[in-house]
């Protein structure tokens, strides 16, 4: 698995994880495991395998480290 830090969390259910790569990855709630999306915060440390969605490459599989 991947790890990344939570970048961004917006409104609508979804955001955006930091690689530390210099490239985001798109996350959606429904990908969430083990935690509500209302209780994620900017910074966290998270851990991820990536996969494919309908716009491009997402995380899939998204737990708080």
């Amino acid at each position: 698995m991947a790890e990344g830090t939570i970048k961004r969390l917006t409104d609508r259910g979804f955001g955006f994880i930091d690689t530390g790569t210099g490239e985001d990855i798109f996350f959606h709630n429904s990908n969430l495991e083990g935690v509500s999306y209302d209780d994620l915060q900017e910074g966290q440390r998270v851990s991820y395998t990536e996969g494919s969605g309908p716009k491009g490459p997402r995380a899939e599989n998204v737990k708080v480290i």
